[in-house]
């Protein structure tokens, strides 16, 4: 965290995150600062990889939406045809936003979590077991942060 009179700025340089904010800059508005940072990297990320995931699960997605959640990594609408992804992604490797946009992605073509469902994993996206242990063993946020 550095402080200087100058606009607020967030920049990530060989996996290190450098902020810049004002010196009277509140907690809430540093918190702010860094969780809509993660979340237009989660945007921008989740993009690209629908367009990826698309033409490989034969699916088509209507919308997304990236937000903080607090009990989930992803959701789906299936009727809606739509994918809501937790922003706490961005903190994460970014194979574990991979796995859960196209985890949410096969619910387009299996809504429950059995067999058929996990079977089109393990056809599309063979190490999603690996990388959802991970996502099982980390907290799904970081809540306290010190400046």
């Amino acid at each position: 965290m550095i402080e200087h009179d100058a606009p607020p700025a967030i920049e990530l340089k060989h996996r290190n995150l450098t902020i810049r904010v004002r010196p009277d800059t509140t907690l809430s508005k540093r918190e702010q600062l860094i969780g809509d940072w993660y979340r237009e990297q989660v945007k921008t990320a989740t993009e690209l990889l629908i367009k990826k995931w698309q033409p490989i699960l034969k699916v088509k997605v209507d919308g997304y939406y990236v937000q903080r959640m607090k009990t989930r990594w992803g959701s789906c609408n299936a009727e809606a045809r739509t994918i809501r992804i937790n922003s706490e992604l961005g903190k994460k490797e970014p194979e574990c936003l991979e796995y859960i946009v196209a985890h949410e992605m096969v619910h387009l073509l299996e809504r429950s979590h059995n067999d058929r469902f996990r079977d089109l994993m393990d056809k599309f996206y063979p190490k999603w077991s690996h990388v959802r242990g991970q996502l099982n063993q980390a907290p799904l946020s970081h809540t306290e942060w010190f400046y």
